[in-house]
């Protein structure tokens, strides 16, 4: 048998699609339609997929019981809000959040991530570029020239949460508001050259970033 995860899904088209194509990757998929049962069914479950939008109690509602009950099981929340204030209201116990509509690719990429950081699967590395990332042990290996790579921890906490929205565009305030956890004011550069060290550090060439790429007048993303 797979890997057993919860899916929370009202909209019985996506619902079907979702659930045959993480199936396809070998995964047990229970799914339920409201978040009424949500906290039973999620007993031996090792992640939980769950929909913002649902009849009766609410996704932010339901993922807060979830947190509450199962504070070891990660939980990536799916919506079609894309403000930052819901996203940061999702954040404050989601582990991740995936705006619709997504690729299943990305979908299944971020449910590996997470399963990896729960330690839900073997420790087996992220490979980026030419990177091997060991989030676990907080390890970074040059694949090129098989030398470790050394971060700070604030280094690595912006690396990770990169990491953990592989392929999605982050604004600075994302990414500085859940590293720091303060409000972001703006034209502050402090994340600025957090990421200039970094990309000396990650990248082969650092004037010409592969890994951190800058999306002009947003912030910055990582891609596989």
């Amino acid at each position: 048998m797979g890997i057993s995860l919860l899916y929370i899904e009202d909209d019985a088209e996506i619902g079907n699609f979702v659930r045959a194509y993480l199936q396809e990757r070998g995964y047990e998929i229970k799914w339920l339609t409201s978040g009424e049962r949500a906290v039973e069914e999620a007993a031996g479950c090792k992640l939980v997929i769950l929909d913002v939008m649902l009849p009766g109690l609410d996704g932010f509602t339901v993922g807060q019981r979830l947190k509450k009950a199962e504070p070891s099981v990660p939980i990536l929340m799916l919506s079609a809000r894309t403000s930052i204030d819901d996203k940061l209201h999702g954040l404050q116990f989601a582990d991740d959040y995936l705006t619709k509509p997504f690729h299943p690719e990305e979908l299944a990429a971020r449910v590996e991530v997470l399963l990896r950081r729960f330690g839900a699967v073997g420790a087996e590395p992220v490979a980026i570029k030419h990177l091997l990332v060991f989030e676990q042990e907080n390890r970074i290996e040059n694949r090129d020239t098989g030398e470790e790579i050394t971060l700070t921890g604030k280094q690595f906490q912006i690396f990770s949460y990169l990491l953990r929205h592989l392929g999605q565009i982050l604004t600075k305030e994302q990414i500085y508001e859940s590293v720091w956890g303060e409000p972001y004011i703006e034209g502050d550069k402090t994340l600025m050259v957090h990421i200039r060290y970094l990309r000396e550090k990650l990248e082969r060439n650092p004037a010409a970033p592969e890994v951190i790429e800058t999306v002009r007048g947003i912030g910055y993303r990582v891609r596989a």
